[in-house]
């Protein structure tokens, strides 16, 4: 092809993200509820029909019968796997030996998980220690200053003389607890006002 000196080649400019008719972006993340313990084999399986997903998982030390110790490699939330596909591929994860459903939200439509919420997750695993924690909906409430979960709000509780925050991944319900220093956290009243310092009185308590 042959480009006249007249003509002007425009530079490359980064191109809108694609929209289906229904105007949601054409891939978001999802997450998938699984048959129990079948976290890893639906990864898998995912990973073979090239479905793009994130499975996050924490390690954790346990000891057998034998008194032997071993260090695990868990779902951080036991039951789900997060995928990020268009509305055209949700029969083919749904076809997955082991998936169940698509997380609905409001009206039965499946709830898209904020990307920054992802990235958020795949950051924070090499960079903190994370573990599951139950769901908590009471205690004060902190936003996170830096790191990878910077921005993030979440309920302040006490573990082995430190801090922790839940975080809520209100989508599926489930919570993590994430290691942070004082310094680190800017206290919140209940209209998500910053107070003035993080006190230790309305701490929460882990559920039982």
């Amino acid at each position: 092809m042959r480009i006249s000196s007249s003509t002007r080649i425009k530079p490359d400019v980064p191109k809108p993200p694609l929209i289906d008719p229904g105007g949601a972006p054409s891939r978001c993340w999802f997450a998938v509820y699984t048959t129990c313990r079948h976290e890893k084999k639906v990864a898998q399986h995912f990973t073979q029909r090239g479905i793009e997903h994130f499975l996050p998982l924490y390690r954790v030390n346990r000891k057998w019968k034998d008194g032997s110790r071993v260090t695990l490699q868990l779902p951080l939330f036991p039951g789900y796997v997060f995928v990020r596909i268009c509305k055209s591929q949700q029969g083919s994860v749904l076809s997955v030996p082991g998936t169940l459903t698509l997380v609905d939200g409001v009206g039965g439509v499946p709830a898209p998980v904020p990307e920054s919420a992802i990235e958020a997750l795949r950051g924070g695993i090499a960079e903190r220690a994370l573990e599951p924690h139950p769901l908590l909906m009471v205690g004060q409430t902190a936003r996170i200053c830096s790191g990878a979960f910077a921005g993030m709000e979440g309920v302040v509780i006490h573990k082995r003389n430190g801090l922790r925050v839940i975080l809520t991944l209100t989508q599926i319900m489930q919570s993590i607890s994430v290691e942070v220093s004082e310094a680190d956290l800017e206290p919140l009243d209940a209209a998500g006002r910053v107070l003035p310092q993080l006190t230790d009185s309305p701490a929460a308590t882990p559920a039982a």
